[in-house]
């Protein structure tokens, strides 16, 4: 079993406490951190170093030219038996899975960001998660993280509230 962390729509300029709070409390029994983009700026995956975990990102629209320049748009990965896609979004919330399964065609799993409401359930035979957002609540009344379950071929999530 693969426990992964999963955050996005931190923008920040910087990791800040609440952040670095997260990153201890959360996501300090994970296997691997997915940043699923709006970072913002790079100096916010300092947030995690002191964890020893790898962590995966994509960039978001909201990112600058540094983050852009060292994070793709869409990142495929493989956890156990499960091929899991992952980018931040765009658009509007309205029909961003659709948009987002169009353009990432052959995956058992979409790890996204950018609506910041968080969500986690199947559509059109693919896993879907998003973690929100733990820094604002924008468009939804909850901050929040997540951490997703992976064995062998099947895939579980939870969302955190923060």
């Amino acid at each position: 079993m693969k426990r992964i962390g999963v955050i996005s729509d931190t923008h920040l300029k910087k990791p800040n406490s609440f952040i670095k709070e997260i990153a201890t409390r959360h996501f300090e029994d994970v296997d691997l951190i997915i940043h699923a983009g709006d970072l913002v700026s790079l100096d916010v995956l300092d947030a995690f170093s002191s964890l020893n975990k790898e962590v995966i990102a994509v960039c978001g629209n909201m990112d600058d030219p540094e983050v852009r320049k060292s994070y793709p748009v869409t990142r495929i990965i493989i956890i156990e038996e499960v091929i899991i896609g992952i980018t931040h979004g765009w658009g509007s919330p309205s029909g961003i899975r659709h948009r987002i399964l169009e353009s990432l065609p052959h995956v058992d799993a979409v790890i996204y960001g950018h609506s910041h409401q968080a969500f986690f359930g199947m559509e059109a035979g693919i896993f879907f998660f998003n973690p929100g957002s733990p820094t604002d609540s924008r468009f939804t009344t909850n901050q929040s993280i997540g951490i997703i379950e992976v064995r062998g071929d099947s895939i579980e999530g939870a969302i955190v509230i923060l």
